[in-house]
């Protein structure tokens, strides 16, 4: 199973680079060269012709993203609705647009990545173009180990890239 979410992830990216670092429960770090990102899918597999939910936490090689988490949503939000990550019982409101959502800043990712870590799951949830409300969840398994190995290699990509030897 821990193959299938990293062949799901490398197969979903852009026809970019993309090499897998780590995989486990449901979780996996790839490596995209000027960035790595640990990354999961949501539990609930999209139909076809629809979106497939993920969530993760991206780092830039020499970048502004050290921990950012980011998902793609299963449906576009409603304009001006709200879009909620639950991670445990901790919530979390998200800055959202063209159905993507993202962590507002380094203190809400630091508190993310920390709930993630103790927490069995998350879930986002929001207002859909008709007003319905959805929910994507997702398992934690594995999460911290994809999110130590995706923030160490592109840490040691940085420490290479300034000429120092990791």
């Amino acid at each position: 199973m821990r193959w299938l979410a990293a062949l799901f992830l490398i197969l979903a990216a852009p026809a970019s680079a993309v090499a897998p670092i780590f995989a486990g429960g449901q979780w996996a770090a790839l490596d995209r060269g000027n960035s790595c990102e640990a990354a999961t899918r949501a539990v609930r597999i999209a139909e076809k012709g629809k979106v497939q939910a993920r969530a993760g936490f991206a780092f830039d090689v020499s970048g502004p993203r050290h921990g950012q988490f980011f998902a793609q949503l299963s449906r576009m939000p409603r304009p001006g609705s709200t879009v909620i990550l639950t991670v445990g019982d901790q919530p979390f409101l998200l800055a959202a647009g063209s159905g993507w959502a993202w962590s507002r800043d380094p203190a809400q990712e630091a508190a993310i990545i920390a709930a993630a870590r103790s927490a069995g799951g998350m879930r986002i949830e929001s207002r859909d173009q008709a007003g319905a409300r959805f929910i994507d969840r997702y398992l934690l398994e594995g999460a911290a180990t994809a999110i130590d190995a995706a923030a160490g290699r592109c840490a040691t990509a940085k420490l290479a890239k300034s000429g120092r030897n990791p």
